[in-house]
């Protein structure tokens, strides 16, 4: 079916004069900008035409946004940049200067977006996973930029950058590089975007070096509302220390006379610039998206004279750099290079089995058994949770120069519960980083740190305080290797403090006893240290496997846990280690010697559990990995007894224990299983925390069921 933008281009350069003067002197600049632009908007056209053909699975176009190749053509291909959907003209520009600059490296564009559009496994960026612009060799780092999700990780690559890169132990890009990033005029009112332009403010504030090109590209519409007539150039203009750079004309020349301006101030300045870069917006939102239930014929028709292919064309033709038949020739023949690829990738194989799909984000199951010690006995210099882990967050600032800990109030005050007490007198604020107040510039500078080679460890103060920036985690850092088919990871390990039982400050955000929204991110590995000779092992094991597997890791901490000495009694110390107190990284814990019933459980359900259960000749098994769960470790542990208790100290419904449960029954476990945990409400403040939540009464009292017994 013959699109209109298409038929239109044609019949108005049909309608162009041949220039009376001689060309311009900048001909070879702009026609490489006009060719990327045809490129881009063929391969939309392509995307229609194989969707058509049941080959073809994204629509979402570039079509009237091809100005944005005078960015990709003017930065320069080490420039690391993290795109928006409407990319293909950046895209294409900035393959087009790698293969200038580095022509036997050099990638293929057009294929290599007609394999993403039609999910082939050989598609380069993604493996086939979903379409995104994206490529190593041309450093664009690939993202699905959902309502200026990638924004915070933009912001945190460019303070690395800018501050931090003689950290990292190979720099990944020059001194001088800048960070390029885009979205719609429609996402930048979205909080995700205003957290993070706020966050390069600040910095800038600070007087850091923040070089960082934001282009925001402006058609008028979010799907179908419009954005109001003046709201974003006098949103964007407020910004402080952020510099704001019109380009609302597509005419090539000034275009790139903005464009360039922009860059220039970055790379000299090293300070953020705002690009607002007037486009429009052809072929709808998407393949599925009817224009006419929300614009009239009129409005679409008018914007047909805004095209930026037409504005080239008109202007080379001006120019005397090509004849209306020269531009009716390139624009033909690139038509049919890009057909010819796009039927070429027809019959391409597709991803067919799910170990292909999650190889990306898979974790090699290679744990050892479970590790057998019983509670120790005190000995002196043996330290709390909390002292455990600060000692480790030592050690691993020491023997690590390119570690970072970073968040709210962790450097000067040395965290709310003194955990991170003392690391930034000794290594410094540039390694010990006091962030503002915004979980999701915390997650994303970490993120941006990651990329630029650094080894990012960032506290969200309580657990209660991720949900607001969870999809920095979901969406963007357990995500990236699965969409960059592992060519980009987010080496990171993320601590939280969190859970629940907490004696005298309470209240829901301080007591989040809920874990679901971490275990169900696929890629992501989490664990909670409840003993503190597990704290050096747990966090060390994290490590590692963000350096050697690039993973992202978060690290649940039970403050309630924190400063505990003791278990059974006042001074028996056995809530206490040796910060050198021997662990196995992998696999759960046990606790005891007991035969006659298994407790499975984590965090504060550990002592909890091994007091409830002291006389009944239980085993407490600390499963310390919450995801993915060490599932053989348990069946093979639970083989050794009839009955089988989980303590679950999150919420009934959604919570860890239903994990647990369903994989012993799974794994073909026979004997009883009885389950306790919270109850399905948010905690209260003050003593009624205690109706909600697990109590050992209960722990107590089901096991007493299970065994048969009748007293303590």
């Amino acid at each position: 079916m013959a699109e209109a933008i298409d038929e239109h281009f044609v019949a108005s350069v049909g309608e162009l004069r041949p220039a009376a003067r001689a060309g311009d002197a900048d001909a070879a600049q702009v026609l490489a900008l006009f060719d990327a632009q045809l490129q881009s908007r063929h391969l939309d056209l392509a995307a229609r035409w194989l969707q058509a053909q049941g080959e073809g699975f994204y629509t979402i176009g570039s079509a009237g946004h091809e100005a944005n190749a005078a960015v990709g053509l003017l930065t320069r291909v080490d420039d690391p940049a993290l795109l928006h959907y409407r990319s293909g003209g950046f895209y294409a520009a900035r393959a087009s200067r790698h293969a200038a600059e580095r022509p036997e490296a050099a990638t293929t564009p057009v294929r290599d977006v007609l394999l993403g559009l039609s999910a082939a496994a050989t598609d380069p960026i993604s493996g086939g996973r979903h379409k995104v612009f994206g490529h190593p060799a041309l450093h664009i780092v690939p993202q699905t930029s959902t309502i200026a999700s990638h924004l915070p990780r933009a912001v945190g690559l460019a303070f690395a950058l800018g501050n931090l890169a003689d950290l990292a132990p190979e720099r990944r890009w020059p001194e001088d590089a800048i960070v390029v990033t885009s979205l719609g005029d429609a996402s930048v009112n979205h909080s995700t975007a205003q957290g993070a332009l706020n966050a390069a403010a600040y910095l800038t504030h600070r007087r850091l070096d923040v070089p960082l090109l934001v282009v925001v590209e402006d058609n008028g519409l979010g799907i179908s509302t419009r954005t109001p007539a003046g709201w974003m150039e006098e949103s964007l203009r407020r910004l402080p220390g952020i510099q704001y750079v019109e380009a609302a004309s597509p005419r090539p020349d000034r275009l790139l006379a903005d464009v360039g301006s922009a860059v220039d101030r970055v790379r000299q300045l090293r300070r953020p610039v705002l690009l607002h870069l007037r486009t429009v917006r052809f072929l709808g939102h998407a393949g599925s998206d009817v224009e006419l239930g929300y614009r009239t014929s009129t409005e679409i028709a008018r914007d047909l004279e805004l095209d930026p292919l037409l504005a080239s064309a008109a202007y080379l033709v001006e120019t005397g750099a090509l004849t209306p038949d020269n531009v009716l020739d390139r624009y033909e023949r690139t038509r049919a290079a890009v057909t010819h690829q796009a039927k070429s990738v027809i019959g391409e194989r597709r991803l067919e089995s799910r170990g292909e799909v999650v190889r990306p984000i898979h974790r090699p199951d290679t744990r050892p058994a479970p590790l057998r010690l019983p509670v120790a006995a005190v000995r002196e210099g043996q330290l709390t949770l909390a002292q455990a882990i600060n000692a480790t967050l030592a050690e691993l600032l020491e023997e690590r120069p390119h570690a970072l800990v970073l968040g709210e109030d962790v450097g000067v005050k040395g965290g709310v519960y003194g955990v991170t007490r003392g690391l930034r007198k000794r290594f410094g604020g540039r390694r010990v980083i006091d962030t503002l107040l915004d979980e999701q510039t915390i997650l994303g500078t970490a993120l941006g740190a990651s990329l630029a080679g650094l080894l990012p460890i960032p506290e969200i103060q309580y657990l209660a305080y991720l949900h607001n920036a969870e999809d920095q985690l979901r969406g963007e850092a357990a995500s990236l290797a699965f969409f960059s088919d592992g060519h980009y990871r987010n080496p990171m390990v993320v601590r939280i403090p969190g859970l629940s039982y907490q004696q005298g400050f309470g209240g829901h955000f301080h007591n989040d006893n809920s874990l679901a929204v971490l275990r169900d991110i696929p890629g992501l590995v989490v664990c909670v240290p409840s003993h503190p000779a597990d704290a050096r092992t747990l966090i060390r094991e994290c490590v590692e496997l963000a350096e050697l597997e690039g993973r992202v890791c978060v690290v649940v901490e039970p403050i309630a846990l924190y400063h505990s000495r003791d278990l059974y009694e006042p001074g028996d110390g056995a809530w206490t280690a040796l910060h050198t107190a021997p662990g196995t990284p992998r696999g759960p814990r046990a606790h005891g010697d007991g035969t006659e019933l298994l407790v499975a459980t984590f965090g504060n359900g550990v002592p909890m559990s091994l007091r409830a259960c002291r006389a009944l000749g239980a085993t407490v098994l600390d499963l310390r990995w919450l995801s993915p769960l060490p599932v053989d470790e348990l069946a093979a542990y639970a083989s050794g007894f009839r009955r089988v208790l989980v303590v679950d100290e999150t919420r009934r419904s959604g919570g860890v224990g239903e994990g647990i449960v369903s994989a012993l029954v799974e794994r073909g476990y026979d004997g009883r299983i009885a389950r306790v945990a919270s109850a399905d409400s948010y905690v209260p403040l003050g003593p009624a925390s205690r109706t909600v939540l697990v109590s050992e009464e209960e722990i107590a009292e089901a096991a007493r069921a299970l065994v048969g017994a009748t007293g303590g």
